[in-house]
């Protein structure tokens, strides 16, 4: 068993494991419990499209305005609005661009 925080790896007997196990059943987080992110934003997706609705989450979380952003991509505030509103595509360049920008792989954009 690995322990993330401390990095250290412990190895104990099984019978011990399995009990460790059973102490922690009743706190098991179970698949209804989770939600998945499709199904928590459908209506941004449905809106403003997929692409739209992660560039318009990753510029609130950089707290950059749309102008902000338009400056660092060199483009116009009103084509980053389109582009979170789902009325201009983001091709790969575009999508490579912005990858640059908020440091994230520019499938999420496309």
């Amino acid at each position: 068993m690995a322990d993330s925080r401390s990095g250290k790896t412990f190895v104990v007997p099984r019978k011990a494991a399995q009990g460790v196990a059973e102490l922690l059943r009743p706190y098991a987080t179970q698949e209804s419990d989770s939600v998945s992110a499709d199904e928590v934003f459908s209506e941004q997706h449905a809106k403003h499209g997929k692409a739209g609705t992660v560039l318009r989450g990753l510029r609130a979380r950089d707290e950059l305005t749309q102008v902000q952003l338009a400056k660092k991509l060199g483009v116009t505030q009103g084509d980053v609005s389109a582009m979170e509103n789902g009325r201009r595509s983001i091709g790969k360049s575009m999508a490579k661009r912005l990858a640059k920008v908020f440091k994230a792989d520019y499938r999420v954009f496309l």
